[in-house]
């Protein structure tokens, strides 16, 4: 945020510009920025918007253009509670921030580079090219791992940068931890008294701590709000005198993960009778929370015998896709039907969710350090208006109590009465998937040999390079026809991470990029079929890939256009009789084409393209699977149909 010349006023030069860059932000954001982000303003009544900014001083340009004395040999602050900051984040097992550079947080930037001995690796600073890209790669690893990364951000700038990706995160409902830093008295332009009101509406939690002990009591809060149901984003604003201030033997407080209820243990026997009275139960599985909760899934599956739906092919952390008990099953004449996260005909479990979007700020809660929470009491946390039993409360914290309820209620007459069902289902099972491939692979054979390339193709030549290894499948899917559904099993957790949330672009590479963080240290690689608008919202993205060496895979899903909004406007005319000649105006990427391996060329990324030739696409997509595998993100620029 601070590498940008300033160009001050010289008087002795008639030429000479009358207000420079450093006088404009400081001067001309009064009238759109002064009024919220200066302390007299916020005195006044609504009608009255005048106020006083000072221009900024030799000492503060000085520091924002980086011409700053190297400081003496003797330390001033041995013991900066940025430190003590960076040990909460180490504590808390947050692996990774992801930041562009601002000077808000410098403390904390420099003390994940240097805290500790030797010099500190986790978390592991994430450069990223905007703000919007540090945010959808947190997006990204929290649904690859249930668990929150961390975005920094930089004052009021970094926040409304970032906000269309917190947008979507909320709407996800991920887990996240956001800090946004606060440097009162420097560029008042970027700071604010409560800049976490920008997003509040769309963030789960946020606090504002006034001490170092209140700061790190607030990111231990942080944490459990956003790991806690409703899941989702949270922010922390951290004032620069806190980051550099002495901590002096200030012990950072041990952390206390959050403790998620379940069921009652009474309503849990309930449940677990009825499943093992049942001749053929049943048990249907949305989203769960973290991959521990799918393990627990498959448990009471397994106990009790039930076969199982999923929701794997549609997002994360469900049931696996190709699990034996996973299909219609043998009998599709259920007696007992329970849902986790999912609805049932006899009873549901659901977790609380944050969906209110207009929540009032009177119903909001207020804590220490100007703290508040934005949890609804109605939406989709309130119980369900749907047949049979809705339990609003966590279903994952809930699994272990009836599968502990089943296994001690459990006959040795039921056991091989359940034994023979499995078997039964597992049969059924494999000969529904047998059948239903057979017909994908009919239907996605259509325009095999067409030019430019089919999505399906796309998909179906990439399943034998990577169905043996150990793949998140991290872009949207439904721009490129959802192919993987058929044609791939997806039996991680984190298999399919899904859409975008709210439907917005700019999301998909920055995501991806995130599991690939994610990926990087387990052995595992991300595939990213992208689309090409999305791609260029925020390109920059390539770069931190490159950079920091993500085992990620792009192949670039490149019809060379909007291409819904291109149907819609085709559609539009052709209602008005207008015809459809002109409705690529404002709808196309040509004139000029857009050449993504160079764009990834020019991030530092290996790659080839643009390929338009399906016969060549195969041998393509060979060879950015073995550059992933060896640990480089590759792209492969494919001209594609529009779906």
């Amino acid at each position: 945020m601070s590498n940008s010349e300033d160009k001050s006023n010289d008087k002795s030069n008639p030429e000479s510009p009358k207000v420079g860059r450093r006088g404009f932000l400081k001067g001309a954001a009064a009238g759109a920025a002064a009024i919220a982000v200066t302390p007299a303003a916020n005195a006044q009544s609504p009608s009255s918007y005048e106020t006083t900014l000072s221009a900024p001083t030799y000492q503060q340009i000085e520091r924002d253009t980086g011409m700053i004395t190297a400081p003496s040999p003797d330390r001033s602050v041995l013991r900066p509670g940025s430190d003590l900051i960076v040990q909460a984040l180490k504590d808390m097992g947050i692996e990774f921030v992801a930041s562009n550079n601002g000077s808000s947080f410098e403390g904390i930037q420099e003390s994940i580079a240097n805290y500790g001995s030797p010099p500190n690796y986790m978390p592991e600073f994430i450069t990223c090219l905007h703000e919007e890209t540090s945010v959808d790669m947190a997006n990204g690893y929290g649904k690859a791992e249930g668990k929150p990364m961390c975005a920094m951000l930089h004052g009021t700038i970094g926040i409304q940068h970032a906000a269309m990706a917190i947008y979507q995160a909320f709407y996800s409902g991920t887990p996240m931890l956001l800090i946004a830093g606060r440097d009162d008295g420097f560029i008042q332009a970027h700071t604010a008294n409560d800049m976490a009101a920008m997003v509040r509406p769309f963030t789960k939690w946020d606090a504002q701590p006034k001490t170092l002990p209140e700061c790190l009591d607030a990111l231990h809060e942080a944490y459990r709000q956003a790991m806690t149901p409703p899941t989702g984003p949270v922010l922390v604003v951290i004032d620069m005198e806190i980051q550099k201030e002495e901590a002096r033997d200030m012990v950072v407080p041990a952390f206390q993960p959050p403790v998620i209820d379940g069921i009652d243990v009474a309503t849990a026997r309930d449940i677990a009778q009825s499943l093992l009275d049942a001749n053929n139960p049943r048990i249907n599985v949305g989203q769960l929370r973290t991959p521990e909760g799918v393990a627990a899934a498959v448990k009471l599956a397994e106990v009790v015998g039930a076969s199982t739906s999923t929701s794997a092919t549609q997002g994360p952390m469900s049931f696996p896709q190709r699990h034996p008990l996973c299909g219609p099953g043998a009998d599709t004449n259920n007696d007992f039907v329970l849902g986790l996260e999912s609805e049932s005909p006899n009873i549901s479990l659901f977790r609380p969710t944050v969906e209110s979007l207009t929540q009032s700020r009177d119903d909001m809660g207020v804590g220490f350090g100007g703290m508040r929470t934005n949890v609804p009491a109605s939406g989709r946390g309130a119980p369900r208006q749907r047949p049979g039993t809705v339990m609003s409360i966590d279903a994952e914290g809930s699994i272990p109590v009836i599968t502990g309820e089943a296994m001690r209620l459990i006959s040795a007459n039921q056991k091989s009465k359940i034994e023979a069902r499995k078997a039964n289902h597992a049969s059924a099972n494999q000969s529904a998937y047998v059948a239903a491939l057979k017909e994908a692979v009919a239907e996605k054979k259509k325009g095999w040999d067409l030019s430019p390339v089919s999505t399906a193709r796309i998909y179906a030549e990439l399943w034998p390079l990577i169905k043996d290894e150990d793949w998140c499948l991290a872009s949207p899917s439904n721009f490129s026809g959802g192919h993987h559904r058929q044609l791939w099993s997806h039996n991680k957790p984190y298999s399919y991470l899904g859409g975008q949330g709210a439907a917005g672009m700019g999301y998909g590479a920055g995501a991806c990029g995130g599991a690939a963080l994610a990926a990087r240290g387990r052995n595992r690689m991300v595939v990213n079929v992208q689309t090409d608008g999305d791609m260029n919202y925020t390109p920059g993205v390539l770069w931190s890939a490159a950079h920091h060496q993500l085992p990620m895979l792009t192949v670039m899903h490149n019809n060379r256009a909007w291409h819904q909004e291109l149907m819609f406007i085709q559609y539009l005319a052709g209602v008005r009789g207008r015809g459809t000649d002109r409705a690529h105006i404002g709808t196309t990427l040509r004139d000029p084409f857009i050449d993504y391996a160079k764009m990834a060329e020019a991030y530092g990324m290996a790659g080839e393209g643009p390929i338009e030739d399906p016969t060549l696409l195969a041998a393509a997509l060979k060879r950015g699977v073995e550059s992933v595998k060896n640990g480089e993100p590759y792209m492969i620029d494919v001209v594609t149909q529009p779906r």
